[in-house]
């Protein structure tokens, strides 16, 4: 199992950014999926999830700013992040849980700051 986060950066607060997490090693339509976020000195937190049937949902900080969706052709599961604010600054995992585990990406650096 391999999962592969991408589209981080640094972005103004009201800015935009997608995530993108590129799954491999196993049938990604099968599986639900997930994105966490952790900020310096903080615990990790949930930001939103989809299962392999597409229902969703959201942490509170986010609900109505970010989407996560999924492309099952592509085995990659998304997280449009719009309205960003400078809260939203934290390293941004997705992971996969398939049976009792849960298999993490590397994460990707999310700044936002004027």
């Amino acid at each position: 199992v391999q999962l592969v986060e991408s589209g981080g950066g640094l972005v103004q607060p009201g800015g935009s950014l997608r995530l993108s997490c590129a799954a491999s090693g196993f049938t990604f339509g099968s599986y639900d999926m997930s994105w966490v976020r952790q900020a310096p000195g903080k615990q990790r937190e949930s930001v939103a999830a989809i299962t392999r049937l597409g229902s969703t949902s959201y942490a509170d900080s986010v609900k109505g700013r970010f989407t996560i969706s999924r492309d099952n052709t592509k085995g990659t599961v998304y997280l449009q992040m719009n309205s960003l604010k400078p809260e939203d600054t934290a390293v941004y995992y997705c992971y996969a849980s398939i049976g009792t585990r849960r298999y993490w990406g590397q994460g990707t650096q999310v700044t936002v700051s004027s």
